[in-house]
């Protein structure tokens, strides 16, 4: 265990608290119940249960302390953590490497292209050979419904069917960095920033959520993030407007699941036709862009059939859609319809930012300067989310095991 300088920045010092809000946070954590989550794999909040939830957000808080008091929550002396990337990212990427690091892990990309899976190597032959000394997989696979988290588990299978050979020393544990039905490390940072924002998760009840649909000039993005949004928070008793046009619907089944558990909590959800009408009198509007459902089940059709050039016609055909729908924009006229015209902007980055990057798009340029930063403080806590979802799945006493670490800093 080493100490390192805290930087003295404004937001250290509002953040670090001393030893308080980490013995605090330790005792939250430790009474928690929490065995399932041991060896287990981070695929959907949804398979989750509330305490497995609130287990994750209050280790990432632990080692966002550590870190905010200059202490290295560092428990790996070696071993690997493996990024599997099919489609483009930053955050997430980094945050990935950031947190393997953080608790002394090496990242080790698989770059398909340069590896036996371009001659035809099985999945359960690329998962077994990656994983004999790696302890956690990351995998984002988002672009074609049905097939991320169906990739995903066939990793987890292959790697569980290894380690239970004898094959494998330890499984290395998965975490979904994004798929066709969930964004979970997105989804979770989101939460995180939501609580720090309004005090605490018990104030979240009855805070009004628009989760809408938004202009933008590139195509097909994911459904999983909208879902992610509506799967998790609906669990928390907010009041959900999900705001798309006619023909943007999600998966039925994540719809229907969010409507239930706005139910059980306390919440409500609805779906409307108007991004006026979802951000009229919220407190939290999440304007974001993603595909036409028919659109994302015909890519995934195209693609198994290797008809590129039915993928580049299905591009123009959603481009043109898109098109029609360019006054669902998150500008100055429409944050004035929000709860005294001061709801928390929110968004997972990068955004398409009128006359910004590109001529119009998501978010007018004003809206979006006024809340970059917390854009970015949004962001920030990802890494400690994915940092929990490892140290949760790696130690089966994860409270204890950061009492034992804070015990070795204080003795230094």
């Amino acid at each position: 265990m080493t100490r390192t300088k805290p930087v003295k920045t404004e937001t250290t010092r509002k953040v670090t608290r001393g030893g308080k809000d980490l013995n605090q946070a330790l005792e939250r954590l430790g009474s928690l119940k929490l065995s399932d989550l041991y060896g287990s794999d981070f695929l959907l909040t949804w398979e989750k249960s509330e305490d497995q939830i609130k287990a994750t957000l209050e280790t990432a808080l632990i080692l966002r302390e550590f870190v905010q008091n200059g202490l290295s929550p560092r428990v790996f002396e070696s071993g690997l953590a493996i990024s599997i990337f099919r489609d483009k990212s930053t955050r997430t990427r980094f945050s990935f490497a950031s947190a393997a690091n953080l608790l002394g892990l090496t990242v080790q990309e698989l770059d398909e292209e340069k590896t036996q899976i371009a001659h035809g190597e099985t999945v359960r032959e690329t998962a077994i050979m990656i994983s004999f000394l790696s302890r956690v997989i990351g995998i984002r696979d988002d672009l074609y419904l049905g097939e991320g988290n169906s990739y995903m588990r066939e990793v987890a299978r292959s790697v569980e069917g290894g380690y239970r050979e004898g094959i494998l020393p330890y499984r290395p544990v998965l975490i979904n960095l994004q798929c066709d039905l969930d964004h979970p490390t997105q989804s979770m940072a989101d939460l995180a920033h939501l609580s720090t924002h309004f005090g605490g998760l018990d104030r979240l009840q009855g805070k009004k959520l628009a989760m809408s649909w938004a202009y933008s000039p590139s195509y097909g993005k994911p459904l999983s993030v909208p879902q992610g949004i509506i799967a998790l928070l609906s669990r928390l008793g907010l009041e959900i407007t999900l705001a798309h046009p006619e023909g943007y619907e999600l998966l039925p089944e994540v719809v229907d699941r969010a409507r239930l558990s706005a139910s059980v909590s306390g919440g409500s959800f609805k779906v409307v036709h108007s991004m006026a009408e979802a951000f009229d009198q919220a407190d939290i509007v999440y304007p974001k862009s993603w595909a036409p459902l028919d659109i994302m089940r015909s890519r995934t059709a195209l693609l198994g059939k290797g008809d590129r050039n039915g993928l580049k016609e299905l591009e123009r055909e959603c481009l043109a859609i898109n098109a029609h729908f360019r006054d669902w924009e998150c500008n100055e006229a429409m944050m004035k319809l929000t709860r005294s015209g001061q709801a928390l902007y929110m968004h997972c980055l990068p955004a398409d930012i009128s006359d910004v990057s590109c001529p119009q798009g998501e978010v007018a340029r004003s809206v979006f300067e006024r809340y970059r930063l917390n854009t970015y403080r949004e962001a920030s806590w990802k890494p400690y989310i994915i940092a929990a979802m490892m140290f949760l799945a790696l130690f089966e006493r994860p409270a204890q095991k950061l009492i034992d670490l804070q015990k070795q800093v204080s003795a230094t």
